[in-house]
């Protein structure tokens, strides 16, 4: 229900309180953006619960003829009677608003007013930040649902689609209602020609990206997948193994730089155990027990797959674990192995 002083001493400033929101309209002239002429533009500011929308109604005054207090035009002029009628017009609109969203029970928030003033039933939905969104979240998440390099590879698959939407179309955002099978390919395209990505890494991004998409889907912002009628292959790769006795070879190396060395141990140590980086990373003694057999066992959960995993201590990780059992880094971080960032 509205509240305030009589109308002539309103001062402009539509103040409605309900359960759920409080709104407040006014209307001022804005020198930060006066024109060549000196003129000021008159602007409209809406205040819903604290959140702002502001907007130029698209005309200009002198300073002089704008009453702060009462937040209209001096006088009675024709051009004052076209703008105060202008603004009490923007006045009732808000009001209609006000009354239409809570004749339809939908709560009273910025967005809403602000798609009906400016004419859009719905909010255009666009894609970079719904990726960025994507994204922060999946940051909250690193270390509990996600990895670190998860998320270095969807901003990598953010800054791809950023860079192709500027490539393509000379454009930093699009609709999301624009992204169709062209899209896609045409993304696809930019990835192998520009980017020089090879097959199973472009598919990547575009699985990345196809994530972004389904959660669009999902939530109601699309009426068609984009990729319904996409296809995409991931290529065999024949993976390059070390033989036995490439791996004794390494063993015997003698390497005079110690910080080698120990990049030489860690990489021994997954050989003779199957973890990955991250995981041997994350080892320490608490991962370590005896097994039915009586023999020491690694007993982790896999970073990736978060499956359980049970490996048999060999005798040559043994030797690379005790020998940096006494390691500061070892003893200062409670790890198993002191191992560098795996850039290094």
């Amino acid at each position: 229900m509205f509240y305030g002083k009589p109308y002539s001493k309103l001062m402009y400033n539509l103040k409605v309180t309900t359960m759920k929101a409080k709104t407040t309209l006014h209307f001022y002239a804005k020198s930060t953006k006066a024109n060549s002429a000196g003129l000021f533009p008159i602007y409209v500011r809406l205040t819903v619960d604290g959140k702002r929308f502001e907007y130029s109604t698209k005309k200009f005054i002198q300073p002089s003829k704008w009453s702060n207090e009462l937040s209209r035009m001096k006088g009675n002029s024709e051009e004052a009677r076209s703008i105060n009628n202008l603004l009490d017009f923007i006045k009732n609109r808000i009001n209609d608003i006000q009354f239409e969203l809570l004749k339809d029970n939908i709560s009273l928030n910025i967005e809403e007013f602000k798609n009906r003033i400016l004419g859009a039933k719905e909010r255009e939905r666009l894609l970079i930040p719904i990726f960025k969104e994507h994204n922060r979240k999946m940051k909250e998440l690193v270390g509990l649902e996600y990895a670190e390099g998860t998320l270095e590879r969807y901003e990598t698959s953010l800054k791809h689609t950023e860079n192709f939407l500027s490539w393509k179309y000379n454009l930093t955002d699009i609709n999301i209602e624009k992204i169709d099978h062209a899209f896609i390919t045409e993304y696809e395209f930019y990835l192998r020609s520009e980017r020089k990505c090879a097959n199973n890494t472009a598919v990547k991004y575009i699985k990345n990206f196809h994530k972004v998409i389904n959660q669009c889907l999902a939530n109601g912002w699309l009426n068609k997948d984009p990729f319904s009628n996409y296809k995409s292959k991931v290529k065999e790769v024949e993976r390059v193994y070390l033989t036995e006795d490439e791996i004794q070879t390494i063993i015997n190396k003698d390497f005079k730089i110690e910080r080698v060395a120990m990049v030489r141990d860690i990489f021994v140590f997954s050989c003779f155990t199957g973890l990955a980086y991250i995981d041997v990373k994350q080892l320490t003694k608490n991962h370590i027990s005896l097994g039915i057999d009586g023999d020491k066992w690694i007993f982790k959960n896999r970073q990736k797959t978060d499956s359980a995993s049970k490996i048999p201590l060999l005798p040559m990780a043994q030797e690379i674990i005790d020998k940096y059992e006494n390691h500061p880094v070892c003893i200062n971080e409670d790890r198993l192995l002191p191992i560098f960032s795996n850039q290094k």
